[in-house]
């Protein structure tokens, strides 16, 4: 009935999306296999997107021509840059957006792509010969054929959701659990395991008493996240802040002995940086009080979710609960949080570019991999898309190091240090974060995207254009110079030391007390020549302040991604028996053959592997 196909993506959540589009844009004819249209890229929790190096990994996904930052401007309903008080390393755009459109608009972007097709329908298992994965079975009973499959099955294989003492399958709340893709995979021989997430109450916003809540408005110049001509935000909605307190505390442990996860129906592990309410208050029990934040789902609907009351607690004790909080006494809740349970793939099992080391055109992507969050799955979906693409092109992998991107961040530490809980980023997991900032994601990554034909032409003169008011803009600040009484009364003003004589503007930029927008709008000069010559490009000049500022320490930091770069260059190859070499450590030899290393850069983050272990390879190495 169905056309054998390049590429088959099994699941349209945030991960096969990226998927998706990015293999169909590349060429490859591509099916997209999911059980309903409607729900593509569905957010499944919290309406948002971004976040603290979440939102890195949103700008770094658009800016290899990835599409999460497009349908996130297109459908954003509040926008705002996180740490704005730390240095620019630190600072991380995110969107809460419209749930609903949120997911027709992805919906509409994937139908606009000529090459890409769609089936509504269940996986139940892989069809393999020689090695190699060549198609899917699908509960109505076809076998379709393709290159490449990528798995992304989100929360869905063999997922179980727990309410209280209730317990049913489901891959989220309405939905059906996917069965038989865990079970083929065993049988090939690969490791699974089961986590845990949860989600919480929805509840309806016209009963919620939103004076007695601390708002919490957009930033006042709301920025994107797309490199493109997307439009920022004209209008805003508030999100608001309510806290628990210990009345709400002690309601929530009457539930306890009801609780999946006290009583030990859930064995599984759950995320540790987003941990359910009855988890909060049982790990933190001296705390008589925690933060929620209250988000809209959208323009035009009343539901709201309050984030930070994720729980599986029976529905009346949530109720009971929840109308305690300051604001919410006469709260009605649309429908209870709830715990999940799903299978999930180790991901030592997979090699950099996501296919899987055991069966040959393979790939999974998301949380089938032990992730948590969209920008994570979206991330390794693209990636995934992109390689299952160049495999059956014959083409090389397309591979982001650690001092490339948060992704290349992503994807190293799932493939060599594994995950026991959720993986989440954070800015602290990548050590070249002053070199990964979210403003220069284009920089960096656009013309990578361009050479492997995913990035278009018009990002890339984008990024040119870019690069070359930069360097205007560094040439006129350091080579142009202003009169003392042309800035003292800014610098006054601003609690810095006033000139004596003429001063070369980049001098000023270097002061703390100073930005380099208010003396442009200081200096008559400067402000024509960014008017006329730089079309008020405030996202170069922004770009120009964090350079200058920031010099030492970028440099410094690429210095030493330059050195380590030796290692990740330096190739291990297949056939390397590490049992054999006894001069490693017992735990070196095991780990090293557990994960099978690809370079000596890898190597060397593994766990239980020493410095001294890496020097007795590189000997062997003959290096």
């Amino acid at each position: 009935m169905l056309q054998k196909y390049d590429v088959i993506v099994v699941g349209g959540g945030h991960a096969g999306s990226e998927a998706a589009s990015a293999a169909a844009n590349l060429g490859s004819k591509t099916l997209l296999v999911t059980l309903s249209r409607n729900t593509i890229a569905q957010m499944s929790c919290n309406p948002a997107m971004g976040g603290i190096a979440k939102g890195q990994i949103v700008r770094e996904i658009d800016a290899l021509g990835g599409l999460a930052g497009i349908v996130t401007d297109k459908t954003a309903i509040q926008f705002r840059i996180l740490n704005r008080s730390k240095g620019p390393a630190m600072w991380s755009p995110r969107a809460q957006n419209d749930r609903a459109r949120f997911s027709e608009a992805w919906r509409t972007q994937l139908e606009q792509i000529p090459n890409l097709d769609f089936w509504e329908d269940m996986v139940l298992g892989l069809i393999t010969e020689n090695g190699k994965a060549i198609g899917v079975k699908t509960r109505l009973g076809l076998s379709i054929y393709a290159g490449s499959i990528i798995l992304t099955n989100g929360t869905f294989l063999n997922g179980t959701i727990h309410i209280g003492e209730q317990k049913f399958g489901g891959g989220r709340m309405g939905e059906n659990a996917s069965v038989g893709i865990t079970e083929d995979l065993e049988k090939l021989g690969f490791k699974a395991d089961r986590m845990k997430t949860g989600t919480p109450v929805r509840v309806d916003g016209r009963t919620i008493d939103f004076n007695q809540l601390t708002e919490q408005k957009g930033d006042q110049y709301p920025g994107k996240f797309s490199f493109t001509d997307t439009k920022p935000l004209t209008n805003q909605l508030s999100c608001y802040m309510a806290y628990t307190n210990k009345e709400v505390h002690d309601l929530l442990r009457t539930g306890f002995d009801k609780s999946p996860m006290f009583v030990g129906r859930i064995q599984s592990t759950g995320p540790r940086y987003c941990p359910s309410i009855e988890d909060k208050i049982d790990r933190f029990s001296e705390k008589d009080s925690h933060q929620l934040f209250i988000e809209p789902e959208g323009w035009n609907t009343v539901e709201v979710y309050v984030n930070g009351f994720s729980s599986s607690l029976p529905m009346e004790v949530q109720q009971k609960a929840l109308n305690r909080i300051k604001g919410f006494e006469n709260a009605k809740i649309f429908r209870p949080g709830y715990a999940i349970e799903y299978d999930y793939f180790p991901p030592v099992q997979l090699k950099y570019s996501l296919e899987t080391k055991l069966v040959e055109n393979l790939f999974l992507a998301g949380q089938i991999n032990g992730t948590t969050g969209y920008e994570e799955a979206g991330a390794q979906g693209l990636m995934a898309g992109i390689n299952a693409h160049r495999k059956i092109q014959g083409a090389s992998d397309f591979i982001l190091k650690r001092s490339d991107a948060y992704i290349g961040v992503l994807i190293d530490d799932l493939i060599t240090k594994g995950v026991d809980e959720p993986y989440r980023m954070f800015t602290s997991r990548a050590e070249y974060r002053i070199l990964l900032r979210q403003d220069n994601a284009d920089l960096r990554l656009t013309p990578l995207g361009y050479e492997i034909g995913l990035a278009s032409e018009d990002r890339l003169k984008r990024v040119e254009t870019k690069k070359q008011r930069i360097e205007a803009i560094q040439k006129y600040i350091r080579t142009a110079s202003v009169e003392p009484t042309t800035i003292n009364s800014l610098l006054q003003n601003q609690g810095t030391t006033p000139i004596r004589q003429k001063q070369k503007i980049a001098g000023l930029v270097l002061r703390p007390q100073l930005t380099i927008f208010q003396l442009k709008d200081n200096i008559p000069d400067f402000k024509r020549f960014f008017e006329e010559e730089m079309a008020s490009d405030h996202e170069s000049l922004e770009e120009v302040e964090i350079l200058t500022k920031y010099e030492g320490y970028i440099d410094k930091e690429q210095e030493m991604a330059d050195k380590m770069s030796r290692f990740e260059n330096m190739k291990i190859g297949n056939n390397l028996d590490f049992r054999a070499l006894e001069a490693l450590s017992y735990e070196a030899r095991e780990k090293l053959t557990s994960v099978k290393p690809e370079t000596v850069g890898q190597a060397s983050r593994i766990s239980g592997v020493s410095p001294a272990d890496i020097s007795v390879l590189l000997a062997h190495m003959g290096r």
